[in-house]
């Protein structure tokens, strides 16, 4: 389940480069609202494989997944067409059987400047009959220094 390699988180926050395509945008050419939850769900899977976890392996050897329990957004500017973002995550806080990430999307070029940010609430939940169960406990270890 744990891989051997992983990467540093700084001070809590887990950075992923996001490129816009095409396919990202709207007919207006800007970033069609949907997509930043898109770009917030591929942050998070790399943080965790940051960490060391696949969710797949997490799936089949602890048998359990996150699923998203609930999700606010505030859109704040336009992203448009071959923009070059980044998204910060951080844990705001960890439950028995939750996680909640503050998430925000801006442009590389101006870090300060939020595009999009959010509150994305994750559930670990049986693999199986898709009931709460309390985070696995070497999550839970990996996590701790990172909040």
């Amino acid at each position: 389940m744990k891989e051997q390699t992983r990467q540093s988180v700084t001070d809590g926050h887990f950075v992923w480069p996001v490129r816009v395509y095409y396919e990202d945008t709207d007919s207006g050419g800007v970033v069609y609202y949907a997509n930043y939850l898109r770009f917030m769900e591929r942050a998070r899977t790399e943080w965790l494989r940051s960490l060391g976890f696949e969710q797949d392996a997490l799936a089949r050897e602890a048998g359990v997944i996150f699923a998203v329990r609930s999700a606010a957004l505030e859109y704040l500017r336009p992203a448009r067409f071959n923009d070059l973002l980044q998204v910060d995550s951080r844990i705001a806080g960890v439950g028995r059987a939750s996680l909640t990430f503050e998430q925000s999307i801006v442009r590389r070029e101006e870090p300060a400047v939020p595009l999009c940010t959010g509150r994305i609430r994750v559930a670990c939940v049986s693999a199986d009959a898709l009931r709460p169960r309390p985070i696995p406990p070497e999550i839970l270890a990996e996590i701790s220094g990172d909040r």
